[in-house]
């Protein structure tokens, strides 16, 4: 090594020109390696970079959506919050702002085409598309006090739609953008009852279950009939706390309830996740790093998904 480098010294000296003279790098190799080198390791370093995009994140005041909006930001990207609640909106885009990071938000319900129609002429440009809204309810979900019939249909089809539809409505109207350009980036926000439905949450496993579906056809239906530039994938987030399963994984004291004991226990690293776990998974799927990856969903679970129980 030592050998090459001296090598690289003296023919730097002897052509008296730089790297990128083509005549220099001709007569002397080392030279030539060394800019191969630069030029893998420079690309190997930038894969990542989101500099110049415009990131929509739906659900962006919510605690997981935040986290992931607030790595893209330092990984370059323009982040913009989509929500219904400006409180929480603006709260989120001004803790982006606070380290660094470009941001802002706009309202809008993902179920109203109209509402998201509007958001997008007010936003312009998008570049990357999260679809983060979604969640359940707790008349949608059984509990030992209330069973599967006492649930409220009109909460499990909002759960349902919300979790569906709320993700179908946002891509459809971002797409044509995509279209237009020919690229472009979707990811939507899965669950591990997107493989395998949850006990007492009916109606967001059917919900989350058909947003993995709707990504997978997507995925083929982008790049067969627009453009393999238009990917789509999918995170599956293992077991968070958010402020939709708050009323599942603690008590009224602030303790894990016997079901956070029990997601805790199903996972091999036997913790609960943490919000910027998902940053990093979000990141990758939206940059260079992954141009040859679709229709995925990657578990983001502290290995939920490869535990067989015992």
């Amino acid at each position: 090594m030592v050998e090459v480098v001296a090598a690289i010294i003296s023919a730097s000296f002897d052509c008296g020109r730089v790297l990128s003279d083509p005549r220099c790098l001709q007569t002397h190799p080392p030279l030539r390696m060394l800019q191969d080198n630069f030029k893998e390791q420079f690309l190997m370093t930038n894969l990542f970079d989101l500099t110049g995009k415009t990131a929509l994140i739906t659900g962006g005041g919510g605690v997981l959506c935040s986290a992931i909006a607030t790595v893209m930001a330092q990984h370059g990207a323009y982040v913009v919050l989509l929500g219904r609640g400006r409180e929480k909106l603006e709260a989120a885009s001004k803790k982006i702002l606070e380290v660094g990071g470009r941001a802002s938000f706009v309202q809008g319900d993902v179920l109203n085409a109209d509402e998201v129609t509007r958001a997008l002429n007010e936003v312009g440009d998008v570049h990357i598309l999260l679809n983060g809204a979604g969640g359940t309810h707790a008349k949608a979900t059984t509990s030992p006090t209330q069973s599967m019939f006492d649930l409220d249909f009109e909460a499990m089809r909002y759960v349902m739609d919300l979790n569906f539809m709320g993700t179908v409505i946002p891509s459809f109207l971002v797409a044509k953008q995509f279209v237009e350009r020919g690229e472009g980036v979707v990811i939507n926000i899965a669950s591990m009852s997107s493989f395998k439905p949850l006990t007492r949450n009916i109606a967001y496993s059917a919900g989350k279950a058909a947003a993995k579906n709707f990504t997978e056809w997507l995925a083929v239906h982008m790049a067969q009939t627009y453009s393999p530039k238009i990917r789509v994938n999918a995170i599956a987030p293992g077991f968070f706390l958010a402020e939709q399963n708050r009323h599942l994984i603690l008590d009224a004291e602030g303790n894990y309830t016997p079901r956070a004991q029990s997601m805790i226990r199903m996972t091999p690293m036997a913790k609960l996740g943490d919000a910027m776990d998902l940053g990093g998974a979000a990141v990758f799927l939206a940059s260079d790093a992954s141009r040859f990856i679709t229709g995925v969903t990657i578990p983001i679970d502290g290995g939920v998904q490869s535990f067989g129980g015992v």
